[in-house]
């Protein structure tokens, strides 16, 4: 075992990396996120459980470079006219948001016998939502380019740029209460922090594009990667000198080169070092938990973290209804938001500084925070299952979204992506009346500014087809993306609407068999036709004539549709004969050789073994 006091040596990282394999994946299993997996782990090594690690403070440290090359990371996908577009968002909505969080909690400690002064700076050290956590999490979902996921960026932006005004209160605070240790004015705090942020921005625009065309042209890949690596740090540390965030100053940088031409290549080479270190950020926070205070106050410790989150998610709740945000948007928000952060910690600092806090209040709110980041990971997870499934059926609310009753017309077409788009232009070129129905509201409402009246409802419950126009209509085109919700469908139409035509998109071979099996009149797998038709336009660049593509095209699609015949009755590993491959495949062969020659059980299987006696002859001539 590692040495707690010994510093940081090899054993310490095994420690380190053996907590996060065995945490994350189990953490990940359960449903909980890698997130609440990190904090655990980190929570049972530190020094106040088992005290595997005795210094989690020097980890920490090094660790934030983890947040702080995430946002070098998405600031290189946040182009400057991209962000432009979310100026609002960021100074309305993430600015309504701070500021009523930040008013809400500070009468709410106010209320229960905390100093005025101690309540503003506990409260708005709470207000600063975890970057890393909230990043985390909305990444594990792919959810960080979705609309969503962009006004929750723009927000942390905000609460990154809060950071300066509320160290400046602090300090303020101290000297008007006589409590302040010498530091300097307040205009030469201000001054740092616009000279870092004006020396970025030039450094950005102006010097990083062509040293890195001298890089790429004479350096090597090491030197590509060290390079990479001083772009973030060097961003982070210019900013952190100005009293700024270090992620503030990483996310800078990003949108900076974030047209630049080594995008990708920057991308590439931080990414790898986001991962892990971000990983050893939330060990180390789970790691700086001292258990010792949440047992001595934990009357306050505990009635802090759920009255602090719970106020909070109020306040965020009604600001982004206010903000016209739908009801499972802002149910969502509120789980994500209502944690502290790890500018908290550098908030408090600076109170402890000032002299506003003394140890022990440091101590207290410091233990809200970290377990408000504990308890982020199981709020969400609780209000995804319980509350935002209910709140996502129930679209009577939303704009533009009608559920599907009483339709009645000559198609009905189940699912409305890519697949059904295109397959209902021949049927409206024609005149063809169709209902459509989708479970996808975002997708309803797109739809719907391109001129389709798309119903909400779900086709794999039978109430819901009936309503939908099963029953009386001609033909039903199952579009679904998803096989098991597409065999769903075919068993109900089968079972209730037996006279009603079924035309079904496959997803592979597998369930192409599972539709014939079905009886349904037809089916095609979702890209067999548009690889064909690619394939014949290679043939052709490659200078065959045009005949010899159609007719190379035409075999192929009977030698598919011959395998596929006998795959319904042999399985998968039947017909492997008329698959070409660009490897010889030796034909398996059994241990113990029969004593007799193979005969056909019928006249079917017959010619089925003669033409493939005759196909082997063929390819081994």
């Amino acid at each position: 075992m590692a040495d707690p006091a010994a510093g940081m040596n090899l054993g310490h990282a095994v420690v380190l990396l053996s907590a996060a394999v065995v945490a994350v994946p189990l953490f990940r299993k359960l449903g909980m996120g890698s997130v609440l997996g990190y904090l655990t782990a980190g929570v049972i090594i530190g020094p106040f459980a088992l005290g595997m690690i005795g210094d989690a403070e020097a980890i920490l440290h090094v660790a934030e470079l983890g947040v702080v090359m995430f946002l070098f990371i998405i600031g290189l996908e946040m182009r400057p006219a991209k962000l432009w577009k979310l100026r609002k968002e960021i100074f309305g909505l993430g600015a309504a948001q701070v500021v009523t969080a930040s008013v809400l909690l500070t009468l709410t400690a106010i209320a229960f016998g905390i100093a005025p002064a101690v309540a503003f700076v506990g409260a708005s050290g709470f207000v600063l939502s975890s970057t890393a956590v909230i990043m985390q999490t909305l990444d594990e979902r792919n959810e960080i380019n979705t609309p969503h996921g962009q006004r929750a960026v723009s927000i942390l932006l905000l609460e990154d740029l809060a950071i300066v005004p509320l160290l400046a209160i602090v300090a303020v605070l101290g000297t008007a209460l006589g409590t302040a240790q010498d530091g300097p004015p307040l205009w030469q705090t201000i001054g740092f922090a616009v000279a870092a942020v004006v020396g970025v921005i030039l450094a950005g625009k102006y010097a990083i594009n062509p040293i890195f065309r001298q890089l790429a042209k004479y350096g090597g890949r090491e030197v590509m990667l060290a390079a990479a690596l001083l772009v973030v740090c060097g961003a982070a540390w210019a900013l952190s000198l100005g009293g700024l965030s270090m992620a503030m100053g990483a996310f800078l940088a990003g949108v900076l080169l974030s047209d630049s031409t080594f995008r990708h290549q920057l991308e590439a080479d931080v990414d790898p070092f986001r991962s892990i270190l971000l990983g050893l950020f939330f060990l180390s926070v789970g790691m700086s938990l001292n258990l010792g205070v949440v047992v001595t106050d934990w009357r306050w410790v505990v009635g802090g973290v759920v009255v602090f989150m719970l106020v909070k998610a109020i306040g965020i709740y009604t600001i982004a209804r206010l903000f016209k945000a739908k009801h499972p948007e802002a149910l969502e928000r509120s789980a994500l938001f209502a944690q502290g952060g790890e500018f908290a910690f550098v908030l408090f600092g600076a109170a402890m500084m000032a002299g506003l806090f003394d140890a022990r209040t440091a101590a207290i709110f410091t233990a809200i925070v970290i377990l408000s980041m504990v308890a982020t990971p199981l709020v969400t997870a609780v209000v995804s299952r319980f509350f935002l499934k209910e709140a996502e059926i129930d679209v009577d609310e939303v704009d533009g979204v009608d559920r599907a009753q009483n339709l009645r017309e000559r198609v009905l077409v189940i699912g409305f992506g890519r697949f059904a788009q295109v397959v209902c232009q021949p049927l409206l070129a024609r005149d063809v009346d169709v209902s459509i129905i989708d479970m996808d509201v975002e997708m309803i409402q797109a739809a719907g500014n391109f001129g389709f009246k798309v119903y909400y409802g779900d086709g794999s419950r039978l109430d819901v087809l009936r309503a939908s126009g099963a029953e009386t209509a001609e033909t039903i085109l199952v579009c679904v993306d998803k096989p098991e919700a597409a065999d769903r469908i075919v068993e109900l139409v089968k079972a209730e609407f037996p006279l009603t035509k079924l035309f079904v998109r496959a997803y592979d071979r597998g369930h192409s068999i599972r539709l014939i099996n079905a009886g349904v009149e037809f089916h095609i797998r979702e890209t067999f036709e548009s690889a064909l038709a690619f394939g014949e336009h290679v043939l052709k660049d490659l200078g065959f004539s045009e005949d010899e593509a159609r007719e190379t095209i035409e075999d192929v699609r009977r030698r598919d549709e011959e395998r596929l015949t006998l795959q319904v009755t042999g399985g998968l590993q039947a017909g492997r004969s008329l698959w070409r491959n660009n490897t010889s495949t030796p034909q398996p062969e059994p241990y113990v050789k029969p004593r007799r020659e193979a005969r056909a059980l019928n006249e079917d299987t017959a010619e089925v073994m003669v033409a493939e006696d005759e196909e082997r002859r063929q390819e081994q001539a």
